[in-house]
């Protein structure tokens, strides 16, 4: 079966699917038939978002420091970036509400749709393992990383050295690809900034847009920044 437009999985047990998408007034409204909400899901999803996450930053944006791991995954996983990732697949349609619960809006609450959503991650954990979960959010955290660090000053190096470097009208700062390895689908660069042509310090990522930020971010060190 397909689950969302941009994704399709075939669970083995649809009732874990149903149950991702039975918010509690609904089950409130069907308890004489058993039906159970999603709440317990949206405990574990919780998790396994946070692990995904975690797992793709840590790995694409080497050259940032804990601290600002811990800032850009928090972005990556609020309610809002959620409710943001619910829209964009029509989940709210998808959703078993109670009447009232409905009638109130409740297919387009943020709250709702974010608890949603990690209780479907949760459910594919469950079917099909994390590389299941992973299929689903994997592309709307890359994009939201890369949306965040690109809107966010404090995250990006390139800008913060960039603006080092310009104070001093004679020193020119440029970037150059030293090497890359590994095969296409799992490639690593490696790019060294150079101030005056002189090489400052390198860097290592899977793109050479990180690469280049790793590099910034290693030379912001040297600097004492």
């Amino acid at each position: 079966m397909s689950v969302f437009p941009h994704f399709e999985y075939t669970f083995k047990n649809e009732n874990l699917l149903r149950n991702a998408l039975t918010h509690s007034s609904y089950a409130h409204e069907n308890r004489a038939s058993g039906c159970r909400s999603n709440e317990r899901l949206e405990f574990l999803g919780d998790s396994i978002l946070g692990f995904i996450c975690a797992q793709y930053i840590f790995s694409e944006y080497r050259a940032l420091p804990e601290g600002e791991l811990t800032k850009l995954r928090a972005a990556i996983v609020c309610e809002s970036s959620l409710y943001e990732f619910a829209q964009s697949i029509d989940l709210g349609s998808m959703l078993l509400l109670g009447k009232g619960e409905r009638a109130g809006g409740g297919a387009s609450r943020p709250s709702v749709l974010a608890d949603a959503v990690e209780a479907v991650l949760a459910a594919l954990y469950i079917d099909g393992g994390m590389e299941a979960a992973s299929g689903f959010i994997l592309d709307f955290i890359e994009q939201k990383a890369e949306n965040v660090v690109r809107g966010r000053k404090v995250l990006d190096s390139k800008t913060a050295l960039q603006e080092i470097v310009q104070k001093n009208h004679q020193e020119t700062l440029t970037y150059r690809l030293a090497g890359e390895s590994g095969p296409d689908h799992n490639k690593s660069f490696t790019v060294e900034v150079l101030i005056n042509n002189n090489v400052l310090a390198s860097g290592t990522g899977r793109s050479k847009k990180l690469a280049e930020q790793a590099a910034a971010r290693a030379a912001l060190e040297l600097m004492g920044e």
